[in-house]
């Protein structure tokens, strides 16, 4: 079992950037993928980035490829996302979520553990 809880959501204006943070509890943080997902209401959940358990290798979606980075510090139990170059259509909810699994997980349902999200609001 593992519990998530995200920070550092905000409101920024167009241009900015933001590092958004997830806690993971437990001992076997370095087991799991990570990944960052958003939703926008009325749409459905949609992957940002994703990590391996090692940090070696990382995913980005099309949209935030260039602007977005995801990293992790297993020693702190903590994955980030620092976000740069932000747009208003980056406005949305942020999710990090778990994967036990092997491997990447790119959807909604290759993970297993979800933190309860923190909002990022970008104004124009």
């Amino acid at each position: 079992q593992v519990q998530l809880v995200e920070s550092g959501g905000g409101l920024v204006q167009a241009g900015g950037s933001l590092r958004l943070s997830c806690a993971a509890s437990g001992r076997t943080f370095s087991s799991y993928a990570m990944g960052w997902f958003r939703q926008v209401p009325g749409k459905e959940r949609e992957s940002v980035a994703t990590i391996s358990r090692t940090g070696a290798t990382t995913y980005y979606a099309d949209p935030v490829r260039g602007r977005f980075t995801i990293s992790r510090d297993n020693a702190k139990n903590t994955v980030y996302l620092q976000m740069n170059r932000l747009k208003p259509e980056d406005t949305a909810v942020y999710y990090c979520a778990a994967r036990a699994a092997y491997g990447l997980g790119l959807g909604v349902r290759d993970y297993d553990y979800w933190g309860q999200g923190t909002q990022v609001t970008v104004s124009s």
